[in-house]
């Protein structure tokens, strides 16, 4: 084999690396572990606070030694593969910054009938439309204002230089489109730095292409109310004035010989052959927590606290980024506190400058207020404008305007503060603290430092942040309880376990020693999956395990693909060594093929879908790379160091019982084509027949609306409890079993349109009132602390009725996209237009066939939900059914080459026999992981694992008796043209 030591080095330095990415991954779990333990009491029950404290205590401390190299937990969670908010539980949101209010602020909310008319009626009509809110605002005031232009609104003192009255309407908009974007991007960069307060949460924010909004997730949180208010909050701008440490420097040395004296009073000797290890119990009890540093291993105290130790410069406060957990435990201490001033408040910069060493340093900057108050010199409020400019040496900086009365104070301000700083804080984090250079008397102001374009770029959008409010809402939210998230953890490893542990059974009992080098084939695949998601930091969610568990199925193809070519040129009489070689050979352009198809369909999946899709989208991605790279190029240097003795080497590829099983068929499949489109055809308009007349169940993100996980001690009657809550909610209500018969999914209409808080809590209000009043059971905020005549939501989710019709819009559009990349890859491979026309048919024949499933199930009963996961289902039967036709299309290429005599319908004929058994076998290792997946993955997934059930029979089905069928039928007329004789060559004469 060439390549041989080149497979081996690449094999051994992806293991390493994934040894390496996945060992912080055991760290962290065995930290955890801990913290459990710590955090449960006698009875069971795990106080989640105590456990988020215990995690909080280590954030920033060194847990972890790797080669001499220390990592501190937080470092840790960064780098460990971690789990999605279904797998821990935690919250997603959604929010949409409102363009409502930058319209107003930009107008300076004018009392203007026409214009107040237009803002609310492109405000109703924004609820269910998909164009941009400034289109609708315009088409309206253009209705509402015939001949007017907008700069008679527009064109305000605060706007000046920007719009004029003679400013068009195209400018003004482009204008308006501008400050909706850059609010946005600053809603974003706010957000982003108040998510980072969650710490041990590993929050994740993230901008939705092409929209306005932001999708956010922070696991393990579990106070949704707090969250909420957070998220939505109005960003609070502030001008402060900074005091420098000589200005306060005795309040710092009275905390410090305070503190040293409270550490000598509490130290305990600790045995020098110990570990100077510091106790959970230690760690939290103690308002300043024993520090490791702090304390040497005979119990003796250093002489000064962290708050001086730590002191990286003679100006500020200026401290390592791993020391302010300690520093914080000292400036929140009301013991210590009370040594400093009345008039003095520390706040944090908002982001750390790096060393000349590498270490990454954060100032704690000294507000100077007016005893404590709240209430800054001067408030954002007052600043009109503000965007990134070039100060003298054309470095960045930015440019500020205020108002009249921002003008007025801003020159108090900076006249009694010339040489010193002032510092521009935003929710209490200070974003800069310029020195003030002299007295500013006109409100134009530029602030210059050691910015690079794009941090010039985000201050200006900071500053603007008081100049036009730009409030966000919450359109999108699902609430996963840790409860809920525990089972769906037990059930997805349960699963992957099992639909591995068969398939490992089927191919050893199937394929011998060739079965066992399979085997070795998928493990490293799996372990490849995991350590490559845990380099690029993804979350592993439950559709993530879903796909891992579908990789398991479909990894073993190409290995199946290779055996049956193996063993073909075996029965041949050709030896051992040239067959395997042979079989490498010919299938490699068929695994290709099949895996690139794949993988199309996931990049589109990845590149279009949204939130629980694009998990899927990964794995399936980088499962598909890592299959092909192990079953192609490390099986190949396996078998060859198993074959070292040539063609008498002892491995084999067949057991004893299938040696001739699926070969030497010869059905005659292209006459039985039309009894097949016509059960096809019967069946898909059945099924859609019946969608037309019952409809089918679309879930929550396409519909829009609310649904409730509901938990009780005992079974409850799923239509008892929907009629009893149609009188709360004028019947816009659906009740049904969620994995249990003691577990219930409420989901509701109401208030669809209504995004505000107050309609949040009202219509979470009515379920509980509901459901009490029709079982008489009483609410508990603790799932797992309920008992008889109890019950609780474990999970909840919303998603508005716009943010429903974009996931539609997105999901039609992935399909679309998905087939013609398809087509266009077929054409390319095989240059006929009808072999691509044919498997573009065979695919949207598979997706009507799995929708007409979903409507004949509900008819008996089995309701499955069509939702985003159902789209990335279809898409998966998409690629796994092209994958299955490309095969077969791949051998008849190949046949057709050598056909001689051949009539093209035998060819065709004899490709799908040739290939049957791979054909079969692929399908029925991929059924057993998928039947395990729908019977044991849980409520989550079952709608998916239907889905692929379906798809992977009709897929099956379809490579075989539609798309090369079609493609006879396509060819006619160069079939029919095989037995004509051509006709004879006529000599012209002259």
């Amino acid at each position: 084999m060439q390549n041989k030591g080149v497979i081996v080095f690449l094999t051994v330095i992806i293991t390493a690396l994934c040894l390496y990415y996945l060992s912080f991954t055991f760290v962290s779990s065995g930290i955890q572990q801990k913290a459990e333990a710590y955090a449960t009491d006698a009875s069971g029950n795990i106080d989640f606070a105590k456990r988020r404290a215990y995690l909080d205590s280590i954030w920033r401390e060194p847990v972890y030694n790797f080669l001499g190299a220390d990592f501190t937990y937080q470092e840790i969670k960064e780098t460990e593969l971690g789990l999605g908010l279904d797998l821990q539980g935690g919250m997603h949101v959604t929010l949409a910054v409102s363009p409502v209010e930058i319209v107003k602020g930009l107008a300076g909310n004018p009392k203007d009938e026409g214009f107040n008319k237009s803002i609310e009626e492109a405000r109703e009509q924004a609820k269910t439309s998909d164009s941009k809110y400034v289109d609708l605002f315009y088409a309206a005031w253009q209705k509402n204002n015939p001949g007017k232009k907008l700069s008679s609104i527009f064109a305000t003192a605060a706007n000046r230089g920007r719009i004029s009255l003679e400013s068009s309407d195209s400018e003004i908009l482009d204008l308006i489109n501008t400050e909706v974007e850059n609010a946005i991007e600053r809603s974003f960069n706010i957000l982003r730095t108040r998510i980072d307060r969650f710490g041990t949460s590993q929050p994740n924010i993230q901008r939705i292409a092409g929209s306005g909004r932001i999708q956010i997730e922070l696991p393990g949180v579990d106070n949704q109310e707090r969250v909420r208010n957070m998220l939505q909050g109005v960003a609070k701008l502030q001008f402060w004035e900074v005091l420098e440490l000589n200005e306060f420097g005795g309040a710092i040395e009275n905390i410090n010989s305070t503190w040293v004296a409270d550490q000598k009073a509490t130290a305990t000797p600790v045995d020098s052959a110990s570990t100077a290890e510091v106790s959970p119990e230690d760690s939290l009890k103690n308002a300043l927590e024993k520090q490791l540093e702090q304390i040497d291993p005979m119990g003796n105290t250093t002489d000064v606290s962290p708050l001086i130790s730590s002191l990286k410069a003679n100006y500020g406060l200026v401290y390592d980024v791993k020391d302010t957990v300690a520093i914080n435990r000292i400036i929140k201490n009301e013991r210590y506190k009370s040594f400093l001033p009345r008039d003095l408040k520390l706040l944090w910069g908002v982001k750390p400058t790096v060393a000349e060493d590498g270490s990454e340093l954060l100032e704690l900057y000294a507000i100077k207020t007016t005893r404590g108050s709240d209430e800054a010199p001067l408030e954002g409020d007052v600043v009109t404008d503000a965007r990134q400019t070039l100060d003298q040496t054309s470095r960045p900086a930015v440019s500020m305007q205020m108002n009249a009365e921002g003008a007025r104070k801003w020159r108090t301000l900076t006249s009694e503060n010339v040489g010193r700083r002032i510092a521009v804080v935003l929710d209490d984090y200070v974003y800069t603290a310029p020195v003030v250079n002299g007295e500013i008397p006109n409100g134009q102001s530029e602030i210059a430092g050691n910015f690079t374009l794009v941090e010039a770029q985000d201050l200006a959008n900071i500053l603007k942040s008081g100049s036009l409010p730009a409030p966000t809402q919450i359109v999108e939210e699902s609430i996963i309880g840790p409860t809920l998230g525990k089972e769906a953890q037990n059930q997805g490893v349960f699963s992957m376990i099992a639909g591995l542990s068969l398939v490992v059974l089927f191919m050893i009992a199937y394929y011998a020693k060739g079965g066992l080098v399979a085997i070795a084939a998928l493990v490293f695949n799996i372990f490849f999956i995991l350590g490559i998601l845990a380099q690029l930091g993804t979350a592993l969610t439950l559709p993530g395990i879903a796909g891992i568990v579908l990789t398991i199925g479909m990894s073993i193809d190409a290995n199946v693909l290779i055996f049956e070519r193996i063993k073909e040129e075996l029965r041949n009489g050709v030896g051992l060594i040239a067959a395997i070689n042979a079989g490498y050979s010919k299938a490699f352009s068929a695994i290709l093929d099949g895996n690139v198809t794949t993988f199309l369909t996931g990049a589109i999946l990845f590149a279009l879908g949204q939130g629980p899709v694009k998990g899927f989208a990964i794995v399936l991605m980088i499962g598909i790379a890592c299959s092909f790279f192990s079953s192609v190029f490390i099986t190949r240097v396996i078998v060859s160091w198993m074959t070292k003795k040539g063609d008498k080497s002892s491995i084999n590829f067949t057991a004893p019982f299938a040696k001739n099983a699926l070969s030497g068929m010869n059905i005659d499949f292209m006459s039985k084509r039309k009894f097949a489109y016509l059960i096809s055809t019967s069946i898909i308009v059945i099924g859609l027949a019946i969608a037309a007349i019952n409809g089918l169940k679309f879930g929550v993100d396409f519909t829009g609306g609310r649904s409730y996980i509901v938990a009780f001690e005992e079974a409850v009657v799923p239509s008892d409890l929907k009629v009893g809550l149609d009188g709360e909610f004028d019947g816009s209500v659906e009740v049904k079993t969620y994995g249990s018969n003691n577990v219930l999914k409420v989901t509701t209409s109401y208030l669809i349109n209504e995004d505000d808080d107050a309609s949040n809590k009202e219509v979470e209000a009515k379920v509980k009132e509901g459901i009490a009043n029709v079982t008489g059971f009483t609410y508990v905020d603790n799932a797992e602390q309920i008992s008889d005549g109890q019950f609780s939501i474990t999970g909840s989710s919303k998603v508005g009725a716009t943010v429903a019709d974009d996931i539609k819009a997105s999901s039609a559009e992935a399909m679309i996209v998905a087939l013609i990349a398809i087509f266009l890859y077929i054409l390319l491979r095989f240059r006929k237009w009808q072999f691509s026309l044919a498997s573009i048919v065979a695919l949207v024949h598979d997706t009507l066939f799995v929708i007409a499933a979903f409507a004949i199930g509900s008819a008996f009963g089995a309701t499955f939900e069509i939702d985003q996961v159902f789209i990335a289902a279809v898409l998966t039967v998409i690629g796994y059914s092209i994958n299955d036709t490309v095969i077969i299309f791949d051998r008849i290429r190949e046949n057709i080459d050598a056909r001689g005599t051949n009539k093209l319908v035998k060819v065709f004929n004899d490709s799908i026999n040739q290939t049957l058994g791979r054909t079969l076998i692929t399908s029925f290792t991929t059924l057993i992981v998928v039947i395990i997946l729908l019977l044991f993955g849980g409520e989550v997934l079952r709608g998916f694992s239907f889905a692929l059930f379906v798809g992977i029979v009709v897929g099956t089905y379809s490579s075989i008796y539609i798309a090369t069928p079609i493609v006879v039928d396509l060819m006619k007329k160069e079939i029919e043209n095989e037995g004509t004789p051509a006709p004879k060559e006529t000599k012209k004469v002259a």
